[in-house]
């Protein structure tokens, strides 16, 4: 007969008991060759899973931002959706930022396209950074673009302007004040 504070610790506490000698069998685990194989193969499928690669990709390496097996269908969606705001929009064409903005997106969409199964292809092509931090650049694009069209800031741009570095500050002084308001472009 077992006393009830033997039950307990057997019970609710085997790792004081078997640090006190009162259960020496030890905790079941699985064998590493079944674990391996439910972490390589996906159920329902013939296709393996090659761990930190593709579908089998399990972290981004960055804090805050999971890992998105979803991320190249939503690459071509938020950048056509930034493609369509501004042909919706009274930017001109000839804008620079819509030129940029233009050029990324297309070609992002581009290469997320032809390598929808692929991300790491993506990736590659797009050199900047993983997909998962493409789609969150379009999602921060978005709310740029937000601003740019509320703020018209088009307008403000002067075309042809010649930037010029001067390291010598006393030299480079033209008496304009960094604070003094915009002046809009009258061209």
């Amino acid at each position: 007969a077992l006393r009830w504070s033997e039950v307990m610790l057997r019970n609710v506490c085997p790792v004081v008991a078997r640090a006190a000698g009162r259960l020496t069998a030890p905790a079941r685990r699985p064998a590493p060759s079944t674990f391996a194989a439910a972490a390589i193969s996906r159920p329902f499928s013939s296709e393996e899973l090659v761990p930190g690669v593709g579908k089998g990709k399990t972290s981004t390496g960055l804090v805050g931002l999971p890992v998105d097996h979803e991320a190249v269908p939503k690459m071509i969606t938020k950048y056509q959706a930034l493609l369509d705001k501004m042909a919706a929009s009274d930017m001109p064409e000839d804008a620079q930022y819509r030129k940029n903005v233009t050029a990324i997106a297309e070609f992002r969409i581009k290469a997320a396209t032809e390598n929808l199964d692929d991300p790491e292809a993506v990736e590659e092509l797009c050199n900047c950074g993983q997909v998962e931090e493409l789609v969150q650049q379009a999602d921060n694009e978005m709310i740029v673009l937000d601003m740019y069209l509320r703020n018209r800031w088009w307008e403000y741009v002067k075309d042809n302007v010649i930037i010029e570095h001067n390291p010598d500050h006393e030299a480079d002084d033209d008496g304009r004040e960094w604070d003094a308001p915009l002046e809009k472009n009258t061209a």
